[in-house]
């Protein structure tokens, strides 16, 4: 699915008022400061070839970095010590606002990084969720995912990929064991899930391994010779690499280390817990807000929602509490129209068409980057959440709308447009592309990831639904309310479980009595604040930073206020902390 080449041209040519200026504002770049971000990002791409791809760089396809040995990590510590000195030699008083951003963006890339690697989270290497190497690597290979496999090169690649990612097996297996010395150690909650992922890719039945999956589906340019040979390839891979260095990583967190793991639900049950805890509610939030004020913002964003959702409930004419209305939407067979996954696709599919005439009322600018909506694998959708999966830098791949589908049956057709508002359009895909298609900006902050600016943004353009002409019917809006509590209870639970004001049982109870959730996805939502903390924060955090400053121009401007000039502002300058975001924000509002 694409957008329409009308609408892109209309974009393309408003993003830039004038060539070598943003919005009218000429830019005027360092270029001993745009050297040395350069080759801070290009380096930093040579440590992380899986990032590289994930862009769509292809140079570093054949290599799968052992992330959490200590030789790599001593590379990634000398890296950003080697550039905080570089780039602390700048007078920030001599650059322009542009390039005090840039380098503002790097230093606080690097000085995060440097944080947290005082607390060995290495020791904890992977759990259950979708970010850890072990679930991501059937992704990547599966054929669909983000590895090419379009030339023999591409298969050949990833025959490295796969024998590298035993030794970081190994390496795994030894920072488990440092961390049981240590007290660093997952929750059996988690662990229970992570065997059973784990054993999902121990058969050596090609037929049922997801590994080979590009040797089922070969490009039409490969000879039968070629053919032949990377099939044997990839069978000796999966029944010689794959298959056992999955049942030895199941082997060991079965016998080794479930017994060890511990009872807890929180960081605060870790050593240093309070400061780890501290240090990810920074990173994900780029605040200095403490875990007790986060939990508080929760408290109040849930009460004002409620209230919201009680003036639709009253609409709709239904008289009972709202625990019960929930359950109402959460089970009433209106809303499981499906019987096949398809189906589910395609009504994603259809509100892109719905929508794209609203989206010039909104936007100036929309990406060229193509965009797709797919089903998650199988094997992971118990244990995932819906995302969205960047398109390639140079448009090869698409920008992909991943959706959690166990059972087409059971799928609940209320929130679906909020949720591609979030995941797709005009949320992630907008976000994501545009930034990363604007090549004024350098390439550190065209690949910027700050969570509480995208998933800000996410939940931002779920608020847009009604200006989109989505929400129309009452239990869309409703289903879009309750998924913004859902965002504000992750602010309760979040911060509830790592402070120890919460057990898990307490925060799946927290999530079914007050966002209507079905306990299973309670649980594994629970699960997921527990293996990522600080992650869930990022989306009200941000939502609430964006809303404020649009509050704040409309009042500002009045007339000259433009909703569309405001959206290509905020996604034009890309992904940043919230105080450059402010700053950065504010001087555009001056420009009006």
């Amino acid at each position: 699915m694409t957008l329409t080449k009308a609408f892109q041209a209309i974009g393309l040519l408003l993003i830039f008022l004038t060539s070598g200026s943003i919005f009218g504002q000429q830019i005027q770049t360092d270029p001993t400061l745009k050297k040395i971000l350069d080759e801070y990002y290009e380096e930093g791409l040579i440590l992380d070839p899986i990032s590289a791809t994930i862009i769509g760089d292809n140079r570093f396809n054949d290599q799968l970095a052992n992330t959490i040995s200590a030789p790599y990590l001593k590379k990634v510590h000398d890296h950003n010590v080697k550039y905080k000195a570089l780039l602390a030699a700048f007078n920030k008083g001599k650059l322009s606002s542009i390039d005090k951003i840039s380098l503002a963006i790097a230093n606080d890339q690097i000085e995060q990084s440097l944080v947290r690697e005082k607390f060995h989270l290495e020791y904890m290497p992977f759990d259950q969720g979708f970010r850890s190497l072990p679930a991501a690597m059937p992704s990547y290979g599966s054929g669909t995912g983000v590895h090419p496999f379009k030339t023999v090169k591409d298969y050949e690649d990833w025959l490295k990929r796969m024998r590298a990612f035993s030794d970081w097996a190994d390496t795994a297996i030894a920072n488990f064991n440092k961390g049981l010395a240590k007290g660093m150690i997952l929750p059996q909650a988690l662990v229970i899930k992570m065997i059973s992922q784990m054993e999902a890719h121990t058969t050596t039945d090609t037929a049922k391994n997801i590994f080979y999956g590009p040797a089922r589906n070969f490009p039409v340019t490969f000879t039968e010779s070629e053919r032949s040979t990377m099939r044997k390839q990839y069978c000796n891979a999966i029944v010689n690499i794959i298959a056992p260095t999955y049942q030895k990583l199941a082997n060991y967190l079965k016998n080794d280390y479930l017994p060890k793991a511990r009872t807890t639900s929180g960081y605060n049950s870790l050593p240093n817990g309070g400061a780890i805890y501290q240090s990810l509610i920074r990173y994900y939030t780029t605040t200095g807000l403490s875990a007790e004020e986060i939990y508080q913002i929760g408290l109040r964003e849930v009460e004002r929602i409620v209230r919201q959702i009680d003036v639709f409930k009253n609409k709709v004419g239904f008289t009972g509490s709202t625990t019960v209305f929930f359950e109402f939407i959460r089970t009433d067979k209106q809303f499981f129209p499906f019987k096949k996954e398809e189906q589910v696709l395609d009504s994603f599919r259809a509100l892109l068409p719905r929508i794209e005439p609203n989206l010039k009322a909104l936007f100036n600018i929309v990406p060229k980057s193509s965009f797709e909506v797919r089903a998650i694998e199988k094997f992971k959708a118990s244990s995932s959440a819906d995302n969205y999966q960047p398109g390639s830098e140079d448009g090869s791949r698409p920008g992909v709308f991943n959706v959690r589908i166990l059972d087409p049956a059971s799928y609940n057709s209320a929130g679906m447009e909020s949720l591609f508002s979030h995941e797709a359009i005009p949320g992630h895909h907008f976000q994501v592309s545009l930034q990363m298609e604007n090549t004024f900006l350098p390439k550190v902050r065209r690949y910027a990831r700050f969570p509480v600016f995208s998933e800000g943004w996410g939940l931002y353009a779920e608020s847009l639904g009604e200006e989109l002409g989505l929400y129309q019917d009452p239990y869309q809006r409703v289903a879009a309310l309750r998924n913004e509590i859902w965002r504000a209870a992750r602010l309760v639970v979040d911060a509830g479980l790592h402070t120890g004001k919460m057990t898990r049982e307490e925060a799946i109870r927290y999530l079914v009595d007050n966002v209507g959730l079905e306990e299973r996805i309670a649980v594994s939502e629970t699960e997921r604040y527990m293996a990522d903390p600080g992650q869930a924060l990022a989306y009200k955090i941000g939502e609430l930073q964006i809303k404020e400053l649009r509050a704040k121009y409309v009042k500002m401007l009045g007339d000259k206020f433009s909703i569309r000039n405001f959206h290509d502002a905020v996604l034009s300058g890309g992904a940043m902390p919230l105080n450059l975001f402010k700053i950065y924000m504010d001087e555009w509002a001056k420009r009006q």
